[in-house]
């Protein structure tokens, strides 16, 4: 049946525009998110600027029978973010009068999902986006998607002779590979290959800078970078091509100082260093013309523009400038021709056009607002003593109250274990510690700054909201590196939400679950929420294209969400162009190594012995044996009546 309508509720000193701000939604939402005035988050058209309601998609979605969690991929904005890259490049040429052009590529190991690398390439093909493969897989991936002559594939990463004569066979069908050298041995391997092929290579040298990123992989740049060649390396390289007559094959000078760098420093101090490089080696005889500057084009997932690890402190514009400006600059001096610029800005391109939603299955109430009976005259003094703190807890004593209500619950605890409290007075220690807590966090939130120390209060007395999802499958960064995502219900947000909290998914780990969130600091460790009512609830974890689908794990078994690429239409409509249907029961099992005939065989034989032995009746046997195959069938994650 179609879920229940939502009540009206409308909260007159609370509007759509205070929730979008609370959120931070026009920070870091780059124009493709909006609220509109029913409280629901839209999507909007890259183009006409109209939007489409995104609870109303969910519940078209589920009315498709698929469920939630469930991964939406927006089409139109991936298309946005691949025009907004190359219109920022195009803008910086044309301001310095650069005579190059932008050739983007898209690393495949952000995304390597067939529908994202395939709508890469769609999109991309008027600005002729590459890609780039960091592996043997990937580049098989290239080889057969990428069929634009105008577009590069550029291939790092490790590689063998298949991988090698596999790039250089591809130039036949009318493929760009361009074979990055990362270490010495490979220019060795490259050039034997080739010249047993007799095919002319089209090859690049990856210079491994002294700068250093910044950022969460600050520690992985620099001088001590798993790839790359030393400035002795690349002298050494050009000096055996020119021995063996392929100098002209050189096309490209690569450098990259890592993933989300954070601050603009690091990325104008690379490129003076890559530039120099650049000119090194026209000096030495060579003539690229090619530079390509890596990724690292960070997403401000806080809307700080800040240089802390989730933001960046940089426009996508001031990016693009200071690419194009150094590079000229240096070209300039030395009388260079400008070369055309290669990015792999991979993150930038795809982490804003997909959604994670998930639902809310119940909530567990910290117990702050609870009622406490009065303290009887004969009760155990610890109990007197924190009726005295709740009592005496003002805005001059706030201070006092917290660590006093902290030292007293440690004190009843101890007591408890020694046998001198017993648990009906622990309990009642227990709620008076949560009473105090709740009146003094009511005093901590009306001031400007919450004062050191009392991060801890806000964590203790969050709610926890239990999420249909798997942290360590779709957001596997916020357990692993911390990473920010923003997090926001999709509807009620009309109403003023009266709940903080944190959410906890459904796996049986306590790392389980999302617990910083993002502000105009350094985060923050409960999210505003609104209380459950009679309607499921709805969480839209977004900007998690990047990264996190590859990178999920089968923690419990939970596996790939359900994912559904939608087209925006342009006048408020759209149209859901592929279904991608999440991992079965069955499918998990299989990966790691169960068998389902074998598993439903054992079941059998087991509910066989237990029917002879009189442990179950024949209809039960029956039953249990049908639940059971029904089980391998579903979804891994939890469903709702709809």
């Amino acid at each position: 049946m179609p879920p229940k309508p939502e009540p009206a509720k409308q909260n007159q000193n609370w509007t759509p525009r205070d929730s979008a701000e609370l959120y931070g939604l026009e920070r870091w939402g780059a124009g493709f998110f909006d609220v509109n005035p029913n409280g629901r988050i839209e999507v909007l058209h890259r183009r006409s600027g109209q939007g489409i309601d995104l609870l109303e998609l969910v519940r078209d979605v589920e009315r498709r029978d698929l469920h939630t969690p469930l991964l939406l991929r927006f089409s139109d904005i991936l298309a946005g973010r691949i025009e907004q890259l190359t219109d920022a490049f195009r803008t910086a040429m044309n301001h310095y009068g650069y005579d190059g052009s932008f050739r983007g590529v898209y690393p495949v190991k952000v995304n390597q999902q067939r529908q994202v690398v395939e709508e890469v390439v769609e999109f991309g093909r008027p600005h002729s986006i590459g890609l780039e493969a960091g592996s043997k897989p990937e580049l098989l991936i290239a080889l057969a998607i990428l069929d634009n002559p105008d577009a590069y594939i550029i291939c790092n990463g490790f590689k063998d002779r298949a991988y090698v004569e596999l790039a250089l066979l591809a130039q036949h069908l009318g493929r760009t590979p361009l074979l990055v050298i990362d270490r010495l041995s490979e220019l060795e391997l490259a050039i034997d290959t080739a010249r047993s092929l007799n095919i002319r290579p089209h090859l690049g040298l990856r210079a491994r800078l002294t700068s250093r990123g910044a950022g969460r992989w600050l520690e992985s740049t620099g001088e001590r970078s798993k790839f790359g060649l030393t400035a002795s390396e690349m002298v050494t390289a050009v000096e055996r091509l020119q021995e063996h007559d392929m100098v002209d094959c050189l096309k490209l000078v690569h450098f990259h100082i890592g993933s989300q760098i954070t601050e603009i420093r690091a990325l104008k101090e690379a490129l003076t260093e890559g530039s120099r490089t650049f000119v090194g080696l026209h000096e030495l005889g060579a003539k690229p013309h090619l530079v390509d500057v890596g990724g690292g084009l960070a997403v401000d997932y806080d809307g700080t523009q800040t240089n802390f690890h989730s933001s960046k402190n940089y426009s996508m514009q001031e990016y693009a400038n200071d690419v194009v400006s150094f590079i000229q600059e240096a070209c300039d001096e030395s009388n260079i021709a400008h070369p055309d610029i290669i990015t792999e800005a991979g993150r930038a391109m795809v982490a804003h056009h997909s959604v994670l939603i998930f639902d809310v299955l119940g909530v567990d109430v910290v117990p702050g607002e609870t009622e406490v009976e009065p303290i009887e005259e004969e009760a155990p003094k610890i109990l007197h003593d924190l009726t005295e703190v709740l009592a005496t807890a003002d805005d001059g004593k706030f201070h006092e109250a917290w660590h006093d209500a902290v030292q007293l619950k440690e004190e009843a605890g101890a007591l408890f274990s020694l046998g001198y409290l017993d648990l009906r007075d622990r309990a009642r220690a227990e709620r008076l510690f949560w009473r105090c807590c709740a009146k003094v966090q009511k005093i901590v939130r009306t001031l400007d700054h919450i004062p050191e120390g009392f991060e801890e209060l806000e964590r203790a007395m969050a709610d926890t909201y239990y999420g249909n999802l798997s942290v360590f499958q779709s957001a596997p960064d916020h357990w692993a590196v911390k990473q920010l995502f923003p997090v926001m219900p999709i509807h009620r947000l009309d109403e003023k939400p009266d709940r903080r909290g944190v959410f906890a998914d459904l796996t049986c780990d306590s790392d389980g679950k999302i617990d910083r969130f993002i502000d105009q600091r350094d985060g923050k460790h409960a999210l505003e929420l609104h209380a459950l009512d009679d309607n499921p609830y709805y969480i839209g974890v977004f900007l998690v294209g990047a990264y996190q689908e590859i990178l999920g794990d089968l923690h419990n078994l939970f596996g790939d969400t359900d994912a559904v690429h939608v087209r925006l239409n342009g006048n408020g409509d759209y149209t859901i162009d592929q279904v991608i249907e999440g991992d079965s029961v069955r499918d998990v099992l299989r990966y790691v190594q169960y068998d389902q005939k074998t598993l439903l065989e054992q079941v059998r034989t087991c509910s066989e012995n237990a029917v002879r032995r009189g442990l179950m009746s024949l209809d039960e046997s029956t039953r249990l044996r049908r639940r059971y195959e029904q089980g391998l069938r579903e979804y891994t994650y939890l469903c709702r009546d709809h």
